[in-house]
This record gives structure tokens, sequence and C-alpha cells, in this order.
């Protein structure tokens, strides 16, 4: 039996009965094979482990068949920090300026549980450490002195477990009054620090039915709930389970609840459970919605010479369906246009933007002035910008979204005006940013939605798009006539069958634009193989291939063919740069997707970019990529926001669009194999389309509707 000492890092995997596959920082151990100050992974059951916390691990150091060298844990103890490791961490962090891992231990093997205050006592104290030159140590003296009144407070909170970026953020937001707040109600601090962190610290010294808890853990489980179902309002028996099974709370709520009501955290009607800011967001909705419905609609005579010269102009023969679309949007203070790929949304936006600029005597320099296009995501604003030749936006852009603080800079204080505003995928928008959208909109205007109500529903809670169709409230053309690329194109009409639940015989026979190959759930991974080699043969690469998959994990699960296609499409050279994280290689010119929003780098979840610089050295900007000619640095603690994108989840590509694509298809996705996600993935492709697996998987996944069923009352707000 060996054990390891160190820091929990972060779970790869895990599951309900408390397996967990972890990464684990090693400083001290009693086997040789293990060394000191490296990360390894450890498997085993444990009931909660903490982040950045310290704990001794028993067990044995074992070599995996497929996985490598893992530490098999069979008993572990948490242990409480030192002061004196309190002291080692704040000095090596970033906060303090040129005092490295040795020195810090110099300090404290010196001056023990004083060092601070020797520290901030003279500036000549550091001296008495051997090789420390003058420069250094006053560097090392100033930093402390900045936060010399809060040095108890980052010994305290770190010894309660919070890391030193945490306790600076937390000292910031707070200063003194800090150690009051975590003592009173620590559940205050959910905005900063998450959730589950803060429940571990709290159990510490406290019950688990201790009513600051419990108040806390039901506004936790009404937020998780809405977030996984996509629910505005949740039923009380839904939230009692959820506080059973994930807190361990089994006492009647019933008084609990009210006080939240009372305290305005919550909503109750009718038994429909809202958090507040959800209630009112989507009370927003239904209030604006209405007011626009109510304003007078404009009549444009005479419409069709209009038409004809739109026909002239941009050399395209608008159908009956298409003109219909254009000419309600132009009528309407509010409208939608819905319908699949190949249906021409593009092309009516197109004809919109022109017959309005033809309205109003706008030139095609001037007519961004009064014409607003949004989209939800950064991939789907740049082309709709390409498409139009004017200037798009992400929604998040348009409004300023300031991260940190996570408000909009544009809001009902601050408002901007344009008269016509096109919003493209729809369907993606959720019930807080449209509401966020028209508190900073002037709605002396016209809106029109375009999207695809049959793709995946928002990420966040709500179903905006098909709340306010089906409201039938809201002037709403939906396009049926699919344009083919030629007579033996397939992808549309597949997407408009997955639609329909109403499947070709014919779906194995090859098209111009299609193929489903069928092999065996152990060769799907082989067929991509040989497809992408053909099409590297041909001169196509990752920058024309988009491999989609349905999840993550197993075999055919997108972390794995991410290994596969960096291999064939960016394999190792000894001339190329690349650096290890956590198990995954980041390459020189490896195609990478970007996981979160930041507006001052101008980068969006979804974009994708490639990486052109490892600094494998450097102390600052670890890689450079490339997101289209927009270059973003990022430190080694920013690698967990990207990822690599030769394969990516269907999920993560909607609102973008792909030359060719190839979907695996098995039964071991079966509990993410439903009908709108199908029809996402295949919507993407826009040339070729390629179904590598399982005929039948395919065609069950069609009949499955789960994804439709979301607890929203935009609808009946409307109809009010």
């Amino acid at each position: 039996m060996s054990y390891i000492k160190g820091k929990y890092r972060k779970a790869i995997y895990e599951t309900d009965a408390g397996y967990k596959v972890g990464l684990f920082r090693v400083y001290e151990t009693d086997d040789k094979d293990i060394q000191i100050n490296k990360t390894i992974t450890f498997i085993g059951y444990f009931d909660e482990l903490l982040t950045n916390a310290t704990y001794i691990f028993h067990g044995k150091y074992i070599s995996h068949d497929r996985y490598g060298r893992q530490f098999q844990t069979t008993s572990y103890e948490k242990v409480k920090p030192e002061e004196k490791e309190a002291i080692i961490e704040f000095l090596t962090s970033s906060f303090v300026k040129g005092c490295g891992i040795k020195t810090a231990e110099k300090l404290v093997n010196l001056f023990g549980k004083d060092t601070l205050a020797k520290i901030k006592e003279n500036e000549s104290n550091l001296l008495l450490v051997p090789n420390l030159s003058a420069r250094t140590a006053k560097s090392i003296y100033n930093s402390v002195i900045k936060y010399y009144e809060t040095d108890e407070y980052i010994v305290y909170l770190q010894n309660l477990g919070f890391t030193i970026k945490e306790t600076m953020k937390l000292i910031k937001t707070y200063d003194k009054d800090i150690k009051k707040v975590v003592e009173e109600n620590i559940y205050i601090l959910t905005d900063l620090i998450e959730f589950k962190k803060l429940d571990q610290i709290f159990l510490l010294n406290n019950k688990l039915d201790d009513e600051r808890r419990v108040e806390a853990t039901i506004i936790e489980s009404m937020k998780s709930l809405s977030f996984q179902n996509g629910d505005i309002y949740l039923d009380k028996i839904d939230i009692v389970e959820h506080l059973a099974n994930h807190y361990q709370i089994y006492i009647v709520i019933d008084e609990i609840l009210k006080k939240l009501y009372l305290n305005k955290k919550i909503i109750i009607t009718n038994d429909d459970y809202y958090l507040i800011d959800e209630y009112l967001d989507e009370v927003n909705n239904a209030d604006v919605i209405k007011k626009l419905i109510n304003k007078p609609i404009l009549k444009i005579k005479p419409i069709e010479d209009y038409f004809i010269k739109l026909n002239k102009e941009l050399k395209i023969t608008y159908n009956d369906e298409q003109k219909l679309a254009i000419k309600r949007a132009l009528e309407n203070n509010i409208s939608i246009i819905t319908g699949g790929p190949g249906t021409g949304k593009t092309t009516i936006i197109k004809g919109i933007i022109k017959i309005y600029g033809w309205l109003n005597n706008l030139s095609d320099k001037s007519i961004h002035k009064d014409v607003l296009l949004l989209a939800p995501t950064g991939r789907a604003a740049k082309r709709m910008s390409e498409t139009t030749n004017l200037p798009a936006s992400t929604i998040h852009r348009f409004l300023k979204w300031d991260k940190e603080r996570n408000i909009f800079g544009i809001n009902e204080f601050n408002k901007l005006y344009y008269k016509l505003i096109i919003i493209d995928e729809t369907s993606m928008i959720d019930n807080h940013l449209l509401s966020a959208l028209f508190k900073g909109l002037d709605l002396r205007t016209q809106i029109v939605f375009v999207g695809d109500e049959y793709q995946l529903p928002s990420v966040g809670p709500g179903l905006v798009l098909n709340d306010i169709i089906n409201s039938d409230a809201i002037t709403h053309t939906r396009l049926e006539n699919i344009y083919r690329q030629s007579e033996n194109s397939y992808i549309p009409v597949l997407a408009k069958e997955i639609k329909q639940v109403n499947i070709d015989e014919d779906l194995l026979i090859k098209r111009d634009d299609y193929n489903f190959i069928e092999v065996a759930n152990s060769e799907v991974k082989n067929i991509i193989k040989q497809i992408i080699t053909k099409g590297l043969e041909k001169g196509l690469n990752e920058t024309n291939f988009q491999v989609l998959a349905p999840m993550y994990k197993g075999e055919n699960g997108i972390d794995n063919l991410n290994i596969l296609l960096q291999n064939l499409y960016n394999p190792f050279k000894a001339n190329k740069y690349e650096i290890s994280y956590f198990g995954v290689i980041f390459r020189e010119g490896d195609k990478v997707l970007n996981l979160v929003n930041d507006l001052d780098l101008n980068i969006y979840n979804g974009d994708i970019g490639y990486i052109k610089e490892v600094n494998k050295n450097s102390k600052t900007d670890i890689l450079v990529i490339d997101y289209e000619n927009n270059l973003v640095s990022y430190k080694k603690e920013s690698l967990n926001t990207i990822t690599h994108a030769y394969a990516i989840s269907i999920h993560k590509s909607q609102g973008s669009e792909f030359e060719h694509v190839i979907i695996p298809i098995t039964f071991g996705y079966s509990r993410m194999l439903f009908n709108k996600l199908l029809y996402t993935g295949v919507s993407r492709a826009k040339k070729s389309l390629i179904l590598v697996g399982n005929s039948r998987a395919f065609a069950t996944s069609i009949t499955n509707n789960y994804s439709e069923i979301r607890k929203t009352s935009l609808k009946r707000r409307i109809l009010e």
C-alpha cells in the first residue's frame, strides 16, 4: 500500500455511484515510480472532493492496458492546510511579483507563520534570505504591502479551501467584511464562487438541513433544473426530488418556499415555481411582443413593382411564398420567417434589405445606419454579413455584454434605435437573451425573426421561437419549397424527411451530395479515417471537412475522434512546437474550438480557429490562435476555454455551415440520439453529407422527440 499527498485538481469522469477518474497534483509520496510536483491520474470511489484542497490518497500505482498509469485509491482523507502552506501559495501567486516557490519556501523556513508580518515590518528583512537581490526583495515587499490590510483574510480563506485566485476575488469584492459574510451566510457568494465548493465549505461546520443551506439549495436546484431541462417554471415535486437526490435534504420545504417568495427570490403562481429573473424576463418578452403586435400595420403598394426590380438587380427569381415573406416583413412591426435548409431564408433577408432601402430612399452605403442585423453566434453573424454585404453583430456584442459582471451596457436605461432589425438563427435565443435585447431597443422599430423551429432549442431556458409561432398572434411565413443544388441532391430533402418523421426507403442510396455508409460500431473510426485520407488525397483538409458527433465520451465520442483526426490532419513533426495540457496535446496548426464569449477579444462560443504559435517556455502567452485573422493569445490557465475542433458536438455546430460534413451514427450514442439533434446536424452540410454507422440507430432516433417538451408560459402570456 502506497500513499500520495497533494491537491485534487478535477474529475475527468464520474458516476452517480461516486466512482471518479481525476487528476491529482502530487507533492509527497512513498512510491518511487511517482514523480513529485507532477499531475497524475487517479481512480476510485469518493464522496465529495474539493477542488484544489489537499488530500492523502492510499492505494497503489497501477498500469492499465488502455489508460496507462493510474493511482488506484482504496481510502482517502482530507488534510487541513497548514498556515505555512497558505502563505507559500499566496507568495507564489500572480499577485506577488518576483517570488518563486524556492524563495517562498526559504522565507517560510526563516520566519515561519510570521512571514507576512516580517515582510511588512521592514523590506530589509527580505535580504536575510541568502542570494535574494535587492530588486527582487523590493518587488515582493511592494506586492505584499499592497495587500497588507487583508493578509489575515487571505490565510483565513485559503485555509477554508479557496484558491488564491478566488481569495483575491472575494477580498476585492467584500474587503474586510469577507469573514463576516462567510460566517453569516457563505451562499451569498454564489455569484463569485462555484456553488458546489461553497456548499462543501459550509458543511464542514454546519448541518445538512440548516435553513440557510435549504434556501440556497432550493435556488440552486431550480437553476440546475431550469438549465438542464430548458424549463421556465418547475413543479414542486421536481424541486423536492432534486433536493433529496443531490443535497440529502428530506425536510418539508413549504415554509421556506413561502419565505423565498416573500423575499422576491421566486414567484409561485398556480403551483408553478419560477426563479424571479426567468419570470420577469418572460413577462417582459410577452409585453414587448404585444406592444409591437398592436402597432398599426404598414401597407406597401404596388409591391410587385419592387419584386420586378429585385429580380433584375439580384438576378434571383423569388417564388410566391418568398415574396409573401418579404411583404409581411416590410408591412408588420413584428414578423417571423422560418424554413429548413434550401428554402431560401438568406435570399429573403437580402430581398427585405433591398426593398426596404428603396422604400426609404437609402443608399447601399447608408442603409446600415437604419438596418440592424443580429445573430446569436459569431459564425452566424459572419455568414449574415457575408451574404448581405452589411455589418452584422452577435446579440451579446451589440448589447455590450460585460462578462465579469454579467450585465449589458445597452439596456432599459441606455437604448439604441434602428428602424429595421433582422435576427437570424432565432431558435438559439433563450428567454433571458431575448428580454435583454428587448430592453436595449427603442421599440419604434420593425423586427423580423428568421430561423428554423425544428432545430435544437436554445441552450438556456425557454422555447422562444416555438412559443411565439404557436401563439398564432404574430405574422408567420413558413417556407416549404426546397431549392436543390441538382436533381440528385438529397441534403435538404433528408432534413425535411427527418422533420416530418418520414424517412425515405432509399436512405442508403448514394446521391450527388449524400452517402450513408453502413458499418459496425467498432469500424466507425476506421471508415472516417479512410474518408479523411481520400479527402486529403483530393486536396480537401480540415478547413473543408467537419465531423459532427452527438457525445464527447465513448469509443466513437468527440474526444477519441479528435485524437484520431489530429494524427491525420496535423501529426507530430520535430519542427512543430506543441504542449500538453492535462493529457491533451495542442500543436502548431491544430484546429480548435473556442468555448466562451469574450467581447474584449472578439471571440464567441463556437468560433473555430487555428493554433498559430506555441510558446511552450513562455511564462505568459503560451498559445496564439488565429480566429479568421483575429489573433488571440492564451495563458496556460485559459487553455480550458478551448478544445480541438476536428470533431465537434452537433450542439456546438448550431448557427454554422460547413462544406462537407461527416456524422457518425451508432446505438452507442443512444442517450443523445433524437430527432432535432440529427435534423440540426444534417442541416449544417452545404455541399456533401456522409453518415457512418447504423441505419437502424438513425431511423430509431428520428422517432425520438424528447427535446420538444419544455415548461414555458410565453405563449399563454402573449395570448392573455
